[in-house]
């Protein structure tokens, strides 16, 4: 079984260098860090059936490592919920 914490301090620590939010930019919208892009736009994308490339094509101002940071970043964290709600 993975260490919990180990990985809750590893996603922290990855969305702080991922993730800005401040009421300056779109009213506080979680946006990929250094840009006006919110995180959810990447989500919208693959949702629809696009793809990363497409999403980057779209948004040349995210860079690949910060999409593919962000996806697994979303993946560490549900992981950690899913086994905090059969663990506790």
């Amino acid at each position: 079984m993975p260490n919990i914490q180990n990985q809750h301090k590893r996603a922290k620590t990855m969305s702080n260098n991922l993730i800005e939010i401040s009421p300056e930019i779109l009213s506080g919208t979680p946006v990929f860090k250094n840009t006006r892009v919110p995180i959810k736009t990447l989500v919208d994308y693959l949702s629809a059936g696009e793809s990363i490339s497409d999403f980057l094509d779209d948004f040349p101002t995210v860079t690949k490592e910060q999409a593919i940071s962000l996806l697994k970043l979303a993946q560490e964290t549900l992981l950690k919920q899913t086994y905090e709600n059969f663990a506790g």
